[in-house]
């Protein structure tokens, strides 16, 4: 009897804590869920802990960012990888709530679940959790649908990969995603649509998600299409110069001039940015025919933008594109807008100058 009594010990504090007034209390009993998980072992973990979490997910935003953080770290104390589906209930309703960083680390640690997750689990598990939050009736819902389709894509069966592609499976649902009436679900589509790019072949990412970037890069809303820049990397990155020519040149040359300054400062940021310290982003992801036809006007643009934003993003660009280009355009094209940024109005531009401008030495040489 008193064996059974320090066995229930934990689980009965724990509970008495989680309900107390204090908030204080309660954060501090979700921080030591690893320690009462522990003392409860896996199987009364997965019997008694998961559901009474599941069932008490009404809170303080404080107390559920906690939760849905140590869950993510919560595989080895439900008994491991073969049992982390289990995690997936109270994810999914955190990934629900109100409140937008509970929701973030609620798909961030869904996406850690899934990385563990069988086959055979994505498919009886995780891909019914994607369906009911890309469905939801709540824009929360949807909106965290759309970090989860990168994950789980390569823990499914080839076969499954290939029903995630048909009409109506997850590609259909990812589809209504981006055209969804709310924009903070757009938003959300066009954020993750980059991983999604990477996980998917070439003949796939041509023929079904190339189509879906269009879509958001045409986008009514600029908080949408200033998004659609990552995505314009990555997709470019998988294609070869010709086929960026046919597929992106177009949205490409619309996002350099877009009305919205927010949009045109973010591709000018991305202009020549280090991408895993061997490659440059955008300017070398497109081959170096579209760099002279169509990049070196845009950059040009961009220095004489009339928004100081967009010119202090540039200018930090400078050597950076210098590289990709000859010598004679750097003097003949970039040399004179440089010039007049040295007195440019704004001292954010003239800042981003003086710190980047001395990369412009070893391109123009001695002369």
């Amino acid at each position: 009897m008193e064996n059974t009594e320090e066995a229930l010990y934990p689980i009965a504090v724990l509970i008495d804590e989680l309900k107390h007034d204090d908030v204080v209390l309660r954060l501090n009993a979700i921080r030591r869920l690893s320690s009462i998980a522990l003392a409860l072992g896996p199987d009364r973990t997965r019997d008694e802990l998961i559901p009474f979490l599941d069932e008490s997910i009404d809170d303080e935003d404080e107390v559920l960012l906690a939760l849905a953080d140590e869950l993510g770290n919560f595989v080895e104390f439900v008994g491991g990888p073969v049992h982390a589906h289990i995690l997936l209930g109270p994810l999914e309703t955190l990934s629900a709530v109100e409140e937008t960083v509970v929701r973030e680390k609620a798909v961030e640690s869904a996406a850690k679940i899934a990385a563990v997750l069988s086959q055979q689990q994505a498919e009886d598990s995780f891909i019914p959790v994607l369906k009911r939050l890309s469905s939801g009736d709540w824009f929360t819902s949807r909106t965290s649908s759309c970090g989860l389709y990168a994950p789980i894509y390569t823990s499914c069966t080839l076969q499954t990969q290939d029903e995630l592609r048909r009409e109506d499976r997850l590609y259909s649902l990812f589809s209504l995603l981006v055209n969804d009436d709310t924009p903070m679900v757009r938003r959300a589509a066009a954020t993750h649509m980059a991983k999604l790019t990477k996980k998917v072949s070439k003949a796939h990412l041509i023929s079904e998600i190339i189509p879906l970037f269009n879509k958001l890069a045409e986008d009514d809303q600029d908080s949408v299409r200033v998004l659609t820049v990552e995505s314009l990397i990555s997709i470019s990155e998988s294609l070869t110069p010709e086929e960026c020519k046919v597929y992106i040149l177009a949205n490409l040359r619309n996002l350099c001039s877009d009305k919205s300054w927010r949009v045109r400062y973010m591709i000018s940021d991305k202009f020549v940015q280090p991408y895993l310290l061997i490659t440059f982003q955008l300017a070398k992801a497109v081959g170096n025919d579209i760099i002279k036809d169509e990049l070196i006007s845009a950059f040009v643009h961009m220095l004489k933008d009339n928004e100081a934003e967009v010119r202090t993003a540039a200018s930090g660009q400078v050597p950076g594109f210098g590289i990709l280009i000859d010598r004679e355009v750097v003097l003949g094209e970039i040399m004179p807008c440089v010039k007049d940024l040295v007195t440019d109005g704004s001292q954010h531009v003239r800042a981003a100058l003086a710190i980047h401008i001395s990369g412009l030495a070893p391109i123009l040489g001695k002369e």
